[in-house]
C-alpha cells in the first residue's frame, strides 16, 4: 500500500497539480509518521508548495487534508486489489499474490510504509469524525472488492461478504505484524492460510 510515485511527478511521468502532490505528500508522510507527527508545513514543504496554496485547497486544515490523503491510500489499495484479482482469477492465489506484493513494498521501503489509512486513522480515534467515516469506506471498498472475486469462483454471497471481512482484516493485521518484525514472514503465512480458507469455501 505503500506511495510509489514522486512528490512532482505520476507514475506516467507526468507533471502533477499542485493539490494532487499536496495530498500524495500528505498521505505518504502520514503513512510513516501518523496523523499526530506530520504537521501542515512539512507538507507543503514536502509538495513544493507554499501554506497558502495548502489552505486554498483545504480550508478545513490538516482534517480535511487527512481526509484526502485517506481517500487516497484507498484508491491506491483498490487499485492493487482489482490489479490482482482481474490477472488471477482463483482468489486463492491471487490472494497469495497480493500478500506477496505488499511484502516487497514494505521491504522495499525498508519497512517504513504501512497502510496509509489505517496509520492516519488509528492517530484520530475518537476525534475526528470524518477521517474515521472515510477509512471505514475505505475498508468497505477493498471487502466489495474482494467479495465480487469469491462470488465469481461460486462461494455463495453471505460466505463471500463475511470472507471478504476476514481477509482484509488478516492483511491488515498481517502488514502491521510483517512492519513491526521488519520482516516478510506474517504476510507470506497470511497468504497460504487465506488461501486454504479460500479454497475451502469453493464449491465441489
Amino acid at each position: 500500500m505503500r506511495t510509489k510515485t514522486t512528490k512532482a511527478q505520476n507514475d506516467r511521468g507526468e507533471a502533477l497539480g499542485t493539490r494532487e502532490r499536496v495530498v500524495r505528500a500528505a498521505s505518504r508522510l502520514m503513512q510513516r509518521q501518523g496523523y499526530d507527527g506530520t504537521g501542515i508545513k512539512q507538507i507543503a514543504q514536502e509538495a513544493d508548495a507554499t501554506l497558502g496554496s495548502v489552505y486554498h485547497f483545504f480550508p478545513g486544515g490538516k482534517q480535511e487534508l487527512a481526509v484526502a490523503a485517506v481517500r487516497h491510500g484507498d484508491e491506491e489499495f483498490a487499485g492493487i486489489l482489482r490489479e490482482v484479482l482481474h490477472a488471477e482469477p482463483d482468489p486463492a492465489r491471487a490472494l497469495v499474490a497480493c500478500c506477496r506484493l505488499l511484502a516487497e513494498g514494505l521491504r522495499t521501503s525498508d519497512w517504513a510504509d504501512g497502510c496509509p489509512v489505517t496509520a492516519t486513522a488509528l492517530g484520530t480515534a475518537g476525534r475526528a469524525p470524518d477521517i474515521q467515516r472515510a477509512a471505514a469506506e475505505a475498508f468497505a471498498r477493498w471487502r466489495s472488492l474482494v467479495a465480487e472475486a469469491l462470488r465469481a469462483a461460486g462461494i455463495a454471497e453471505t460466505d463471500a461478504a463475511e470472507l471478504a471481512h476476514t481477509v482484509i482484516s488478516t492483511l491488515e493485521g498481517a502488514e502491521l505484524a510483517a512492519q513491526v518484525s521488519r520482516s516478510e514472514e506474517p504476510l507470506r503465512i497470511a497468504g497460504q492460510h487465506l488461501a486454504r480458507l479460500a479454497d475451502s469455501y469453493r464449491p465441489r
